[in-house]
């Protein structure tokens, strides 16, 4: 269906070149183009996973709290990782649609000739207090929660571009429009300026309960409407491959490219998760906690994120940590030159380590601040730290604090989202760092619900995939190529999930106590910035 209501319809197509012969095995990409690399993933009719590949790259941080890459960075991501798939043998002529996903809100500035014009400002990105700040000023706070279900925060977009106006005037005077990642990746395969509704939810431009931009916050802000893409559905068709991005690509032109979703929402649509009760998390570099909600909910008062799903007529709340695996992949880069391995290796060994440690961590409580928090704490000046080490807490002990630090979090947002009146029958997990039992124990533990991992592939790029696939009248419905009957659930642990409630009632008490001092010391480096 589309934003109106209606029945997907693909439109109708100029004669372009196609393959002559049928195509015996249909087969969907999906594309996920996120913080520290992208995946690109092959479905059959069935939802069997055929092939993936991934391409690593970096991000920049130019300064304290800065998070930036270059979009090019992604386009070359995705030709090298489809290369990569067709040296393998797969038949880039049998792929009959393409889905994309990538991290939200991390903005694309371009010229009228379709031309970068500055770096991409990241989701992790905490430079737009002042902007934050001016948004809700401006709109009012109330309204602002009433017209986009959401609250400025420094990761979104919107505060972003009023950055870049402020701050970068002579790119803001020259731009013709704003993407964000994934339809960044859209624009260079079919020439088309496109989003869809839950990639927008996170631009805090849209009205996210009427499925359409936010026409008086867009005014209110002075940012014209001609710079924001077209809204469709993440199942609807929004175009064709263009001759230029079969070229670059090896796909076929006129292979129709769907709206696909952001990569929260289309990981739910790859785990399944999109009726109430099935809730998705990712531990990537962020953590996101989702949980899908069939009508937009009755009550929003901004502590979660209210979005639109990758699908019609569906919602979902969703809260965020910002550093989860981010967490891990600091304290493996702070180790490195002491470890006795590297690379993916040493998270094995630091969880390792971890498991040595007892529930609780020996005293030690982390807060997994390091680049501010989202939720629930929408706090842009916070920062890591570890409390109640003393001369008997060893390295063991601080892996572990890690690891229960970001599950602490989670926990959080999880009450908060059965406050809002989510249900949640059963948590369905993805990310790296889920793949390791000890985490996902932890994690089962002290969210007390039970914890499915997802196998391979089973994450947003399948999610684009499958609605790639629904968009071509493929597959039916979502919950193809899936037996999660036969997913063994990791229950809590009643000694574990006991052992655990002190220390996540401490951990609650720290960043209330914290606050002012996280408060100050940003407004002192902010002077000092200012006097440089």
């Amino acid at each position: 269906m589309d934003s109106r209501g209606s029945t997907p319809m693909v439109p109708q197509r100029a004669a372009v070149p196609v393959a002559s012969a049928p195509v015996a095995a249909p087969l969907l990409l999906g594309v996920d183009a996120g913080t520290s690399g992208l995946k690109a993933v092959l479905l059959d009719e069935a939802g069997r996973t055929v092939d993936e590949a991934t391409v690593s790259y970096q991000f920049l941080t130019p300064r304290p709290g800065w998070s930036e890459q270059d979009p090019e960075t992604w386009w070359q991501a995705f030709r090298d990782a489809l290369a990569i798939l067709w040296s393998r043998g797969n038949d880039p002529a049998a792929v009959v649609a393409v889905g994309v996903t990538g991290q939200m809100h991390s903005l694309v500035v371009l010229d009228s000739q379709g031309a970068v014009l500055c770096p991409s400002i990241l989701w992790s990105d905490q430079r737009t207090g002042e902007e934050c700040a001016e948004i809700t000023d401006r709109i009012g706070a109330e309204t602002l929660v009433e017209r986009t279900g959401n609250v400025a925060l420094a990761g979104f977009t919107a505060p972003k571009i009023l950055w870049i106006r402020r701050h970068w005037p002579e790119v803001y005077e020259r731009a013709a429009h704003l993407l964000v990642t994934k339809d960044y990746i859209r624009y260079r395969l079919t020439d088309d300026f496109v989003s869809e509704m839950s990639d927008a939810s996170g631009m805090l431009l849209l009205d996210v309960r009427r499925r359409a931009w936010a026409d008086d916050v867009i005014g209110e802000l002075g940012i014209d409407p001609a710079l924001l893409p077209r809204l469709v559905e993440g199942s609807d068709v929004t175009g064709d491959v263009s001759a230029a991005g079969a070229a670059w690509t090896g796909l076929t032109a006129g292979t129709p490219v769907v709206g696909g979703g952001g990569d929260n929402a289309t990981a739910a649509v790859g785990l399944g998760a999109v009726d109430p009760g099935i809730l998705t998390l990712t531990i990537g570099t962020s953590g996101v906690l989702f949980a899908p909600l069939d009508r937009y909910p009755s009550t929003v008062n901004g502590k979660l994120h209210v979005f639109c799903h990758a699908l019609p007529d569906r919602w979902h709340l969703s809260a965020v940590t910002i550093a989860a695996g981010g967490s891990m992949r600091w304290f493996r880069d702070l180790l490195a030159p002491l470890l006795p391995v590297n690379g993916d290796a040493a998270y094995e060994w630091i969880t390792d380590r971890a498991s040595h440690s007892t529930p609780g961590a020996g005293g030690v409580v982390y807060l997994p601040f390091l680049t501010g928090e989202r939720t629930p704490h929408a706090d842009p000046n916070a920062r890591g730290v570890f409390y109640g080490m003393h001369m008997g807490t060893n390295l063991d002990d601080i892996a572990r604090a890690v690891l229960e630090g970001v599950a602490f979090s989670q926990r959080q947002c999880l009450d908060l989202m059965r406050d809002a009146g989510a249900r949640a029958a059963v948590v369905r997990g993805s990310g790296g760092g889920l793949s390791r039992p000890l985490w996902r124990q932890i994690m089962a533990d002290t969210m007390g619900i039970g914890l499915q991992l997802a196998g391979p592939g089973m994450g947003s790029a399948r999610g684009a995939a499958v609605l790639a696939g629904l968009g071509v009248d493929i597959y039916a419905t979502p919950n193809v190529g899936m037996e999660w009957a036969a997913v063994p659930i990791q229950g809590p642990n009643p000694s574990g999930a006991e052992s655990l409630a002190a220390p996540y009632a401490l951990y609650t008490e720290l960043y209330p106590t914290l606050k002012p001092v996280f408060a100050a010391a940003a407004s002192r480096d902010s002077r000092a910035a200012a006097a440089e």
